[in-house]
């Protein structure tokens, strides 16, 4: 399996499915790998590319942070394969004389490549043709992730949730 060197490219949000996609493009060339990711990952990779400090470590910056207490350091991570619609990734640990491979998400994968500044590969038979320009997945870079939902837009979700059940939809319940 020969694999390419690759960048974040950008971060898209995919009308169509709902989804926060990062595009990762080879590092010379113009092939792209699209992944579709959920909003936190995407909320914390458009944070690390735009350089934005967090006011408490994430889960990303506490593995970093982790590893440099142990003194080792995450030496490659790569998007290995697609299987049944899943992407799979493996992220590669060296410590002293060891080396570790260990299967991740390929969001977390990218987020931890990126604050841990480890060369990012994908498996060349993942990559493909750039997306045309206009296109829902073309890369938008100064373009952030819409923002998580507020705890009052999810207050209000719930409301409308709860307004729409009916005593029977708890079923009959005896005390």
């Amino acid at each position: 399996m020969k694999s390419v060197e690759a960048r974040v490219s950008g971060l898209v949000f995919d009308q169509k499915q709902q989804q926060h996609v990062v595009v990762l493009r080879e590092a010379e060339g113009e092939r792209v790998l699209p992944i579709w990711i959920g909003p936190a990952e995407a909320l914390a990779i458009q944070r690390l590319l735009s350089g934005q400090a967090f006011p408490r470590p994430l889960t990303h910056d506490l593995f970093a942070l982790v590893l440099e207490g142990l003194h080792a350091r995450v030496t490659r991570v790569t998007i290995v394969e697609v299987r049944e619609g899943t992407f799979f990734a493996t992220l590669v640990i060296e410590r002293e004389k060891s080396v570790l491979s260990i299967d991740a998400r390929p969001s977390d994968s990218v987020a931890i490549a990126l604050r841990t500044q480890a060369p990012l590969f994908v498996n060349e038979e993942l990559l493909q043709a750039p997306p045309e320009e206009g296109s829902e997945l073309a890369p938008t870079p100064d373009e952030p992730p819409p923002a998580p939902p507020t705890e009052e837009d999810k207050a209000e979700q719930l409301r409308r949730f709860l307004e729409k059940l009916n005593p029977e939809d708890f079923g009959k319940f005896q005390m």
